[in-house]
């Protein structure tokens, strides 16, 4: 019989955050990072959480792969499904002098 493994999803989180090309790449993907974090942290299926939005699952797939531009609706619904909330910033482009 093989060990139970004792890697959990903060080992997982810690090892993808020192990778700078997942970070890169979680950077561009934002949302749908967040909202796959948050899913798996509370131990939901990508299907659960569709229902639990209202929607399908292939919606919630295509968010999380960033393939699509969610509303500010959806993501609400998103974030309430989550038991979250979503903030909205607006980051200069311009460096500070």
């Amino acid at each position: 019989m093989s060990p139970v493994s004792t890697y959990t999803f903060k080992d997982w989180q810690a090892a993808q955050l020192a990778d700078p090309e997942f970070l890169q790449a979680a950077h561009e993907l934002e949302p749908g990072f967040q909202v796959a974090c948050l899913r798996i942290e509370r131990g939901l299926t990508q299907t659960q959480l569709a229902d639990l939005v209202g929607t399908k699952q292939p919606s919630i797939a295509r968010l999380e792969r960033g393939e699509t531009t969610p509303s500010l609706q959806f993501l609400k619904r998103v974030a309430e499904a989550l038991d979250a909330h979503f903030e909205i910033r607006l980051v200069s482009d311009q460096s500070s002098e």
